[in-house]
């Protein structure tokens, strides 16, 4: 028998127990370590969260919201699909801010009207005025688009960004444009460098300015662009966004909402071969206070129609000439005499904004020629 193994049990219980004390300090030791840890990342994750912009999602329709249509190959209807699950169908949208949708209306944009149209403007200054929202994300059809977003750019005041969005391809098309569309339109209104720049619109990674944007094709989701100033900046998930000018730079008219709607009836006159005085009588007879001609060229027309504008400006017809033509600016006093026939020239606003701020200026008093060309040129 060796001297160890007659060696007595308590000091053989020692000998074990010496060693293990370290091992226990070190288990001890890194479960606060990891306890530590875990707290921390823990608060780090609350900071973040609580750090988030507000981002307030006002749903309309839309082909974003749309579904699926048995009557034919890509067939679908607009307006199916709420601006909640919308917002929960998108991967990633909760890490760029902390979201709130909300319901407006559940129509095709080719439905869209005036009291939606006020519903949107009430609620987001409402937004801005309590301070609810850094931001806000307006789902929206393409068809009319434009001109929801520039009657916005008009009405909103603040400086807080509102980006409208859509898409060309319903949520149950097998290659959908609207979850990324929206996702980038989050992530726009989401950022600091978003302020002072009016109402965009964020389509296909690009940023589009309400003035400017227009819907140029069919079904391509390639169809916004802003033919005279092209796009404002780009964005995309993994590039982020690229601002190509300085929000200090911008200039914005604003006008106050009526009390009201719907506002003043403004009727767009699309001039043609052979045309004759007859839809431009027939608008009058129907209570228009004004009349949006999409002319020719620089915002021509024939001989007839002309002089029936010119007779209709003298009774007090506001009378404003665009062009059917995609891009260029109309301008006074080329082919057609504004100055002696009281007419006003659009600039570079196509015919359907053109109507939209013809509403706007009559529904606050402005009638003279000369004050209303001044709103037409005010941002430039």
């Amino acid at each position: 028998m060796t001297k160890e193994m007659v060696r007595p049990a308590s000091l053989r219980r020692r000998a074990l127990s010496i060693p293990s004390i370290p091992v226990i300090v070190l288990a001890i030791s890194s479960m606060v370590i990891s306890t530590t840890a875990y707290a921390e990342e823990t608060a780090k994750g609350m900071t973040t969260a609580a750090s988030l912009p507000r981002i307030l999602v006002l749903a309309t329709g839309g082909t974003i919201a749309g579904q699926a249509d048995s009557r034919a190959t890509g067939a679908y209807k607009s307006g199916q699909i709420t601006g909640e699950q919308l917002v929960q169908s998108v991967p990633g949208l909760d890490k760029l801010a902390k979201l709130n949708a909300e319901q407006v209306s559940s129509i095709g944009s080719q439905d869209m009207n005036d009291k939606v149209w006020f519903a949107l403007a009430q609620r987001i200054q409402q937004a801005f005025d309590k301070n609810e929202a850094d931001g806000v994300v307006v789902t929206h059809g393409t068809d009319t688009l434009e001109e929801t977003a520039f009657f916005l750019d008009n009405v909103v005041k603040g400086d807080k960004p509102v980006v409208i969005v859509g898409s060309m391809r319903p949520a149950t098309a097998v290659s959908a444009d609207g979850p990324g569309n929206l996702y980038e339109a989050v992530q726009v209104a989401a950022d600091p460098r978003s302020r002072g720049r009016g109402v965009m619109a964020v389509l296909n990674d690009k940023i589009e300015a309400a003035r400017s944007i227009t819907k140029t094709n069919t079904t391509s989701i390639e169809t916004f662009v802003s033919p005279n100033g092209g796009p404002i900046g780009y964005v995309d998930t993994a590039g982020g966004i690229r601002f190509l000018a300085q929000s200090s730079s911008l200039k914005r008219a604003n006008y106050p909402l009526p009390a009201s709607e719907p506002l003043p009836r403004v009727e767009i006159i699309y001039s043609h071969a052979n045309m004759d005085s007859v839809p431009i009588e027939d608008a009058i007879s129907h209570g228009a206070k004004g009349i949006v001609l999409a002319g020719v060229g620089d915002g021509n027309t024939s001989k007839q129609a002309l002089e029936a504008l010119e007779a209709a400006a003298k009774k007090g017809v506001v009378v404003v000439r665009s062009s059917r033509v995609r891009s260029g600016f109309v301008t006074r006093n080329v082919e057609v005499d504004d100055d002696k026939n009281g007419f006003v020239v659009s600039e570079d606003l196509n015919p359907q904004k053109a109507r939209v701020l013809t509403q706007l200026l009559i529904a606050s008093g402005v009638s003279a020629p000369a004050e209303l060309q001044r709103a037409f040129t005010a941002t430039w």
